[in-house]
């Protein structure tokens, strides 16, 4: 009798199992069917987010385990890129570390300033706000921005700065800024911070504009003595959605710093001294089309990325408590 109750038991445990399951299927079907009309508006959105983000990141990590040089198909390889960018690849090593320098230095600085000039621009009148965030906004939108850059650090007697020091009599020589690996980070450091002021800056003035003013009479009446204290007990707790938002551009903006080293220090830079994981990047997936170990390149980038956004989400998540 015991030999067969138990399969009987087991049997209408799935059956109870499976039941669950077609009613959940028909819940989700008829809550879809439901709200078909907000599904339809998000379709277009979320057709293009699958096929030109998501799908993307999917098929570099799946590409980063292979061997694949656009002319033959992929072969799985394991993590022997993994190991050879590590153990072997000594450029690579020296990517990560000045990107690491840029992102340390300039994602904090950057993101901190970006909220810093929000806050006192938002106590400017309405016209005045709105000339003087496009004027901090500006660096991050215009073209020219490395040309000026380039002029000012030329390495000859005509360069901005080297004709000024030169004039002044602290230089007897002129510097080569963009060439002498001693001062090209210190070169790119300032230019990334020049140009930090973006979209995060842009979430910051809209979100400091959204506070209700009442919260802040009311904090006067619950013992807030201060600016500092009403900045950190009443403004930032209720602007946590755009800090996020804006840590999440300035991680993004400091970990992909490519651009302007390619641009001032050329490609590569004199001995890789400001060489980024960008740049390796690009190098190995646009120049060499070894794309399976560009791949590699990118899902590290991807991943140390996403560490620091889950690092600063906790710090973001108890301010004001």
């Amino acid at each position: 009798m015991a030999a067969i109750s138990a399969p009987a038991k087991e049997g209408t445990n799935y059956e109870r199992y499976r039941a669950r399951k077609r009613a959940m299927r028909a819940h989700t079907w008829a809550e879809i069917k439901k709200h078909r009309t907000l599904y339809l508006f998000l379709a277009p959105f979320a057709i293009v987010f699958t096929a030109f983000v998501l799908a993307p990141v999917v098929i570099s990590i799946i590409l980063s385990f292979t061997y694949f040089n656009v002319l033959e198909l992929p072969r799985f390889v394991g993590f022997q890129n993994y190991l050879n960018l590590f153990l072997a690849d000594d450029v690579f090593l020296i990517a990560l570390r000045n990107t690491m320098i840029l992102a340390v230095i300039t994602g904090p600085i950057g993101y901190m300033s970006a909220f810093l000039f929000a806050w006192f621009i938002n106590e400017l009148p309405r016209f005045v706000r709105a000339f003087v965030t496009l004027v901090f906004y500006a660096p991050t939108i215009t073209g020219a921005a490395f040309m000026v850059w380039g002029f000012i650090f030329t390495g000859d007697a005509f360069g901005y700065l080297n004709a000024n020091l030169l004039r002044l009599g602290i230089i007897q020589e002129p510097v080569l800024w963009l060439v002498n690996p001693a001062y090209m980070m210190p070169v790119i450091i300032i230019v990334v911070l020049w140009m930090s002021l973006g979209a995060g800056f842009l979430a910051f003035i809209a979100g400091l504009s959204t506070i209700d003013e009442a919260l802040y009479e009311a904090g006067l009446v619950d013992g807030v003595k201060n600016r500092w204290q009403e900045l950190w007990f009443i403004t930032l707790p209720n602007m946590q959605g755009m800090l996020m938002f804006g840590a999440v551009m300035a991680i993004t903006a400091s970990f992909a710093v490519g651009q302007v080293t390619q641009d001032l220090a050329g490609f590569p830079s004199t001995d890789y001294a400001v060489h980024t994981v960008v740049n390796h990047l690009i190098d190995y997936g646009a120049i060499r089309f070894e794309m399976g170990y560009a791949s590699a390149i990118a899902t590290i980038l991807f991943l140390a990325m996403i560490y620091a956004k889950i690092l600063v989400g906790k710090f973001i998540s108890k301010i004001g408590q």
